[in-house]
């Protein structure tokens, strides 16, 4: 194995344990302020040690301080690239609350957790996020998947029902990887299919530098139709990848 991997490697566990021990001892006495500092400077950080660059495009857009943020969803490492341009609160999957150390990380940076197939725990998380959207940023990946970032698949609406009932704005984000060499799109961060978790991270770690743009739309209109919400949303995304082909 190549020394530079190796090392590399042992650069991340430290880089997420140095995350755990913010988490545990720090966190609880940090204001929200120092909180998004920290949860931006060590996801800048984490991004630095997987060589890639962040690009963020209508950063201008995003005149609110509480909104709903829907995003196309390629991998995990989705939610520390939006992280480390802005922090947001999170909604995903049940299965991520069970993963070693990432998982506990995402419950203590207060990860809201849905089951996926079940109407109640849905109906229920509806009402979450809506109360939560009344003071704070929320970011969903209605894809309810993560895909390979070549296409959008079609958008779950369950969760734009939030912004409706909390009023509140709602904009698009589309994330892309570019080879930094190349400009072409790289499908290397992608998790997808059976790839477990590390192999996604071996995967990341073996390819050359990449460049993480976020994308994010002016205010959607203030629909008052959950399917609408999801499909603007989703066509708005979907161009922004066909224009960077």
């Amino acid at each position: 194995m190549n020394p530079s991997r190796i090392f590399t490697i042992l650069q991340i566990m430290a880089h997420v344990f140095k995350g755990c021990f913010i988490l545990l001892l720090l966190f609880p006495w940090f204001n929200v302020e120092q909180r998004h500092r920290s949860i931006r400077k060590w996801c800048k950080q984490l991004l630095a040690l997987f060589q890639m660059r962040l690009s963020v495009v209508g950063e201008k857009h995003l005149m609110d301080a509480h909104y709903l943020l829907a995003a196309n969803h390629i991998s995990w490492i989705d939610i520390h690239v939006i992280n480390a341009f802005k922090p947001h609160y999170f909604v995903a999957k049940s299965e991520v609350a069970s993963w070693p150390i990432f998982g506990w990380m995402a419950k203590q940076l207060g990860t809201l957790f849905i089951e996926r197939g079940k109407s109640n725990s849905i109906r229920n998380m509806v009402q979450e996020v809506a109360e939560q959207l009344k003071q704070k940023a929320i970011c969903i990946f209605p894809e309810g998947t993560s895909t390979d970032g070549k296409q959008v698949a079609p958008f779950k609406s369950n969760l734009f029902e939030a912004a409706i009932v909390a009023n509140a704005p709602v904009y698009a984000l589309a994330i892309q990887y570019f080879d930094v060499h190349t400009g072409q799109k790289t499908t290397a961060p992608a998790f997808i299919g059976e790839m477990g978790l590390l192999d996604s991270i071996w995967n990341l770690i073996c390819s050359p530098p990449i460049c993480a743009q976020i994308s994010i739309s002016e205010k959607l209109p203030a629909l008052t139709e959950r399917k609408a919400l999801a499909e603007l949303s989703q066509s708005l995304i979907a161009a922004q990848l066909c224009d960077s082909r």
